[in-house]
């Protein structure tokens, strides 16, 4: 027996002294630059640092994540992968395939994360059963922004139809307000479009679309309304958009220069990390019609060679699910904690509204994945769709033959 005693606690001496020798450490590649990005993932390093880790930071510029995947593939092919990524979707099992993930289970396990997570977005996170990457948020892709001062001048309600935001758009542009703000990216092209397309399909025709690349959908006079609507927001777009990132959109409705951004709820962090409040500075809605389309942030962590890393990656996982960050970190972010156990007190209206909308969504089948930001398709299929939409957008290109085109483009892309 004190032999049997005796070998536990030194077990028990030799795993402290692990732990202690083995500082926590993590290398982080994000693209989370903006004014309320930064904030937020500078909460995760606060609590990071709090807990005795060490953080090197490796922001990418870039909303979409493209030019930060670039910076990834080029570290993993040089075998020197960051200690963990901001990853989502798809793409993580992509890089699972690869070989380049590491297991994180017994953090989930041992923090239970199965059951405080949606089934939804617990599948994200896992590869062939086994967890690989902490979810930190989920975020609504299908907004509508707006002025409120610039609405309340010009006898304005926020749309409900399309036929409404057109007539709005119409009346603002004759008093010489830009009607739209949009930033001529390719992914910010695709956000507006897939939030149109979930209007006018509705979330069967959206997910026959976007998620089983029903080629009959893709063809049918639906999507050509589809694009008949982005060629009529085109039209309430200021000449200078081109190139524009997101934020800068953002704070064009900020500044009253524009009335409207279709864009996810990353926005709402923008206005608050300038001191607006909803409801009185600005306004949120849904696009019109029915549905949730959801984008969620989360970090995968890869295969790391030193007991310092794997032990920031831990404390990482951890902490990202964790409730304080859950909640602080969204309240930063503008999106809501992807935790089902986090109360959204201190949260903001268009939080509750979105938080009340992923219910409803989830229980009534129409909450779904968004194909723009990563979650619902794979980089090749993604990608096929967004260069016909942007293509669309910056050309005469007729509805008819840009239906032609996606359904071309997904068939070369499979």
């Amino acid at each position: 027996m004190k032999n049997y005693v005796f070998g536990a606690v030194s077990a028990v001496a030799l795993m402290s002294a692990n732990v202690v020798v083995a500082e926590p450490k993590a290398e982080v590649l994000h693209w989370w630059t903006s004014g309320g990005e930064a904030r937020s993932v500078a909460v995760l390093q606060q609590e990071f640092a709090d807990n005795g880790g060490t953080w090197t930071d490796m922001p990418v510029a870039g909303g979409g994540g493209d030019a930060a995947m670039s910076a990834l593939r080029a570290r993993v092919l040089a075998g020197n992968a960051p200690t963990a990524v901001q990853l989502k979707g798809p793409a993580i099992q992509e890089w699972y395939e690869e070989g380049v993930l590491a297991d994180i289970s017994a953090v989930a396990e041992a923090e239970g994360w199965a059951d405080v997570l949606p089934a939804s977005i617990a599948g994200h996170m896992q590869c062939e059963g086994s967890w690989c990457a902490a979810p930190v948020n989920v975020h609504r892709v299908d907004w509508i922004w707006a002025n409120a001062d610039v609405l309340e001048a010009n006898g304005i309600a926020m749309p409900t139809t399309w036929d409404e935001f057109n007539a709005a758009a119409e009346k603002l542009q004759g008093a010489g307000i830009i009607p739209l703000a949009h930033g001529g990216q390719a992914w910010q092209d695709a956000t507006v479009f897939e939030a149109v397309a979930l209007g006018i399909l509705g979330a069967d025709g959206f997910r026959k679309a976007f998620v089983e690349l029903d080629e009959a959908t893709l063809t049918s006079d639906a999507m050509k309304s589809v694009f008949d609507q982005m060629r009529t927001l085109r039209g309430f777009v200021d000449p200078n958009f081109p190139g524009r990132d997101w934020n800068l959109a953002t704070a064009m409705v900020m500044n009253g220069e524009a009335a409207f951004q279709i864009m996810g709820d990353w926005a709402k962090g923008e206005f608050l990390a300038a001191g607006k409040a909803p409801g009185e500075d600005f306004l949120c809605a849904s696009v019109p019609g029915e549905g949730f389309l959801y984008n969620v942030d989360s970090f995968a962590m890869f295969d790391v060679d030193g007991e310092d890393n794997q032990a920031g990656q831990a404390l990482l996982a951890k902490l990202i699910v964790g409730q304080s960050f859950q909640k602080v970190f969204n309240l930063n972010k503008g999106s809501i904690p992807a935790r089902v156990d986090v109360a959204l007190d201190e949260f903001d209206s268009c939080a509750h509204l979105s938080a009340e909308d992923m219910a409803a969504s989830s229980e009534g089948g129409s909450l779904l994945p968004s194909y723009a930001h990563g979650m619902a398709l794979r980089g090749a299929q993604s990608g096929a769709i967004t260069d016909v939409v942007t293509s669309h957008f910056n050309s005469d290109m007729s509805s008819d033959e840009a239906v032609q085109q996606l359904a071309t483009a997904i068939a070369n892309s499979l």
